[in-house]
C-alpha cells in the first residue's frame, strides 16, 4: 500500500498538519457536533499524523463522556482534527481542512456513521 502525504490546517493557517494515507473514503457522522461543524472525517493512525505547527493555538472541547477530543484553533475557531470516541487511539482529520480537499477528497465516497445512536451509548 502506497501512502501519500497530504497537508492541511485551520483557516488562519496557524495550525498545520500532515497526514500519510491512501485516500479511499470519508466518514459522515450525524451526531450533534459533527453535523453542526460540517465535518467529513478522514481516519488516520497516530504514526500517519504529524502536527507541524500551532500546538499552542489548539483548544480542546469535550462534552458528555469526554472521551472524544475536538481540537480547534483559538484564533479562527476551525476544527481541523480530533480523536473520536469510537477509537480515541487514532485521529480523524476534517477532510475540509485538507489543502487537497477539492482535488482529491471531495469526490471520495462518504460512509455514513450513525453518531446519534453511537454504539458506545447505553440504552436508558
Amino acid at each position: 500500500m502506497k501512502l501519500t502525504q497530504f497537508l492541511g490546517g485551520c483557516h488562519c493557517a496557524t495550525v498545520r498538519f500532515s497526514i500519510d494515507i491512501e485516500p479511499k473514503a470519508m466518514i459522515d457522522c450525524n451526531c450533534s457536533i459533527c453535523t453542526k461543524k460540517g465535518v467529513l472525517h478522514v481516519p488516520v493512525l497516530d504514526p500517519q499524523f504529524t502536527l507541524l505547527s500551532g500546538e499552542d493555538a489548539l483548544v480542546l472541547y469535550q462534552f458528555q463522556t469526554s472521551a472524544a477530543q475536538h481540537w480547534f484553533c483559538k484564533h479562527c475557531g476551525v476544527h481541523a482534527f480530533g480523536r473520536p470516541r469510537a477509537d480515541p487511539t487514532r485521529y480523524t482529520v476534517n477532510a475540509r481542512c485538507l489543502d487537497d480537499f477539492y482535488d482529491v477528497f471531495e469526490g471520495l465516497p462518504a460512509k455514513k456513521f450513525n453518531g446519534q445512536m453511537h454504539p458506545l451509548d447505553k440504552p436508558s
